[in-house]
């Protein structure tokens, strides 16, 4: 399957399975609606001016290749768009809306990934969303790749893999076996909350100190 998905096909994919789920009673999309969908300034990393002309050209290429089209069964004298991932994953829900926050925004850690998937499912924990993660990275083809932690952040990005494979640089560095990926990131969860007790610790200190001064 050719899933070499260039960036305005990325932006319409993931704008189609976003109104999908989120606003079920106004999908599937006209063209318009599918318009204004891919240049909300909201939920949207960048933010595009997309016309008519090249949201319809980019349908056109998802339709070749299985992962758009008209919908068959629209009641509407207007043409209206819907997405086949289903047809063609049958992803479950956790994975459709990861990948659908990672086509809209772009690379994400894990814990950005919980917070915005949040009005289309619920993950209670930040270890469902990795171990979500590492299921879309095992799927052939994979549909998810880690990639190295930058400078001065505590956990790696993730990426989706419908526009290719991670660059050739990051991904030499970043092929790690799943389960110390896990590790890695759950070990910069615990610093973190290592580091707030910490910094509630000393607090305490300092008010403990001040109120003994008192009696002195």
């Amino acid at each position: 399957m050719n899933l070499l998905l260039i960036e305005i096909e990325v932006r319409v994919l993931g704008s189609l399975i976003e109104k999908d789920i989120t606003t079920p009673d106004y999908y599937p999309l006209s063209l318009n609606a599918l318009v204004n969908a891919c240049n909300q300034k909201n939920n949207r990393e960048p933010v595009m001016n997309l016309d008519e002309s090249s949201v319809s050209d980019a349908l056109a290429s998802l339709q070749e290749k299985r992962l758009a089209g008209p919908a068959s069964d629209a009641d509407s004298r207007v043409t209206k768009y819907e997405h086949r991932l289903q047809e063609v994953f049958n992803f479950d829900r956790r994975e459709i809306a990861i990948l659908c926050v990672l086509l809209l925004r772009g690379p994400q850690t894990p814990g950005e990934l919980r917070g915005r998937t949040e009005r289309m499912y619920r993950f209670e924990a930040l270890d469902d969303v990795i171990f979500t993660l590492d299921r879309l990275s095992q799927r052939e083809p994979p549909l998810t790749a880690v990639l190295p932690r930058q400078p001065g952040t505590k956990e790696s990005r993730y990426m989706h893999l419908f526009s290719g494979d991670a660059p050739a640089a990051e991904a030499a560095q970043a092929r790690i076996p799943s389960s110390a990926a896990q590790n890695t990131d759950r070990l910069a969860h615990l610093e973190s909350e290592v580091l707030e007790l910490r910094k509630e610790v000393s607090e305490m200190q300092q008010q403990l100190a001040a109120f003994r001064k008192q009696f002195e």
